[in-house]
């Protein structure tokens, strides 16, 4: 009888893993996706903080020349 329970508990066993196998496998396949994902936000992200760069020296070229423009009419004034 103890024997007879031992092989029905290694059949539950075997029966839950070969289940736990069965859900993860999808799961594993999507990690690729979810991987490539990953990288092609981390290289908006570079791109983004780029631009943002570029965008605070564009602010600053404008800036400069506004005060530029601001100055040549400050003098065409006093002509």
């Amino acid at each position: 009888m103890g024997a007879v329970l031992l092989w029905v508990w290694i059949a539950v066993v075997v029966v839950a893993l070969i289940i736990l196998v069965a859900a993860a496998a999808p799961l594993a396949g999507r990690l690729g996706a979810l991987h490539r994902a990953v990288l092609k936000l981390q290289r908006r992200q570079t791109e983004a903080m780029k631009l943002q760069e570029k965008a605070v020296v564009l602010e600053q070229t404008v800036a400069e020349l506004e005060g530029k423009i601001a100055a040549i009419a400050a003098r065409s004034e006093r002509r």
